[in-house]
């Protein structure tokens, strides 16, 4: 999908784009559907399917831009409103939450978005007795602006405090304090090359930054597959620290390295660029699908394999494997504001004992003296450190191989006391930040 800059929005957009991104929402905050699903969903039977690809990143940006400052949203709205409307107007609360979003966010112009967002609400027959509501809400927002944005704070409205609490008790209040702050800033388009002998021209050609550790990086904008080296298959989509597990296997050319939990795909074709054979396992089939194309468009090779890792396991143990388990993804709150609203520490808990059981069948896969890399995309001690301790406390056969600044390209600041790799958005602010991933190197004794 395209994407869009701020600076480009134009009053004149169309309002089934508002219309789609308020769809987004109520799927995200009432239905409770994780948004990328949602978003799939809505491109193919959904509003967004009909709509042009500068309406469809229009509507994205909206509804991703009121996930991830929804509290200074509806802090902005409470201001002016002596209570919540009730749910049954839930379309002129998605138009309220939008036009302040816009008004606040978006640098859209006052007039275009307080009409935009009665009549958004008026196009809903329970929420069309609301729009007089909704437009002088609205208007009062445009013109208390700056002093609205001037007395919130953004890390208490928008970040939930179980998160904040988590992170100080992890990290420490100041980089708590960082990352909560990072969380809420606009990502960038991180690309992974296939071919590091392309870096210099492709850095030219997408006007993109190399970062430290060779990933590509440059501003979100246009669509994804019109971008110079896209159709060739020179790179994909990779945020910079999930471009790091992958590589502290090291040599793996010539070598069988299974990918447990593969999809969508991105740590296979590094493995299988690098010259492994690698076996791709993923649970669902359409994820496997999804893989089996981006590796086509790479012009990589791998076997891929629908199966459930708990129960599949190799005709022999391998040399390699790499476990990305499923986890509560806080360190992609930056790409993924709706985990903010969807998680919560059940969900941490709830996932522990898949995390234990995915690490020991992982590393039954593993030859004596292989390598196994367990990683997350996660911000919690609970599916990291803590998970490596446990197994290394349950597994006498496995010992950890403690991540060198070399196979960093020298940021130790990724490297804990314990030897193992952890990014937080809080890195790398001169870079523009980076996601929270945390990877433990284990080798079979």
């Amino acid at each position: 999908m395209a994407h869009i800059k701020n600076s480009q929005i134009k009053p004149e957009q169309d309002a089934s784009a508002r219309e789609a991104a308020a769809d987004l929402l109520t799927a995200v905050l009432s239905k409770r559907v994780a948004f990328d699903r949602a978003l799939r969903g809505a491109m193919a039977r959904g509003r967004l399917a009909s709509l042009s690809p500068r309406d469809k990143a229009f509507a994205r940006l909206l509804a991703v831009t009121v996930l991830r400052r929804r509290g200074q949203v509806d802090d902005a709205l409470a201001r002016f409103m002596k209570k919540p409307l009730p749910a049954k107007a839930e379309k002129a609360i998605r138009a309220l939450q939008i036009g302040a979003c816009e008004l606040l966010f978006l640098d859209a112009p006052a007039h275009a978005a307080v009409s935009s967002a009665v009549a958004l609400a008026a196009r809903a027959h329970r929420s069309a007795a609301y729009k007089g509501l909704v437009n002088a809400v609205l208007r009062r927002v445009g013109q208390a602006r700056h002093e609205i944005l001037e007395t919130q704070d953004p890390v208490a409205l928008n970040v939930p405090v179980w998160l904040r609490e988590s992170w100080t008790g992890a990290y420490g209040a100041a980089q708590a304090t960082q990352i909560a702050g990072a969380i809420l800033t606009e990502p960038t388009l991180d690309l992974t090359l296939k071919n590091p002998g392309d870096a210099a021209a492709l850095t030219d050609a997408l006007d993109a930054r190399l970062l430290p550790t060779g990933t590509l990086r440059r501003p979100l904008g246009g669509l994804i597959n019109a971008l110079p080296g896209f159709a060739q298959g020179q790179w994909w989509v990779q945020d910079a620290a999930a471009a790091l597990p992958a590589a502290l296997l090291g040599d793996v050319s010539g070598q069988s390295v299974i990918d447990l939990c593969a999809a969508p795909g991105g740590k296979s074709a590094q493995l299988a660029a690098r010259g492994g054979q690698v076996t791709a396992l993923d649970n669902a089939g359409g994820r496997v699908k999804l893989i089996m194309e981006n590796l086509d468009r790479l012009q990589l090779t791998a076997q891929c394999i629908e199966g459930d890792a708990l129960e599949w396991r190799p005709a022999a143990p391998a040399p390699f494997a790499l476990l990305d388990a499923p986890c509560s993804a806080t360190g992609t709150i930056r790409r993924h504001p709706d985990v903010m609203h969807l998680k919560s520490p059940k969900d941490v808990k709830a996932l522990a004992p898949l995390q234990a059981a995915l690490l020991d069948a992982a590393a039954d896969m593993v030859a004596p003296g292989g390598l196994l890399v367990y990683c997350v995309c996660s911000l919690q001690p609970e599916e990291g450190a803590h998970q490596i301790d446990a197994f290394l406390n349950r597994r006498s056969d496995m010992a950890r191989l403690e991540v060198t600044p070399a196979e960093v390209m020298n940021c130790a600041q990724f490297i804990t006391k314990q030897g193992d790799l952890r990014t937080t958005p809080a890195h790398w602010p001169e870079y523009g930040g980076l996601d929270g991933f945390y990877a433990a190197r284990l080798v079979k004794k």
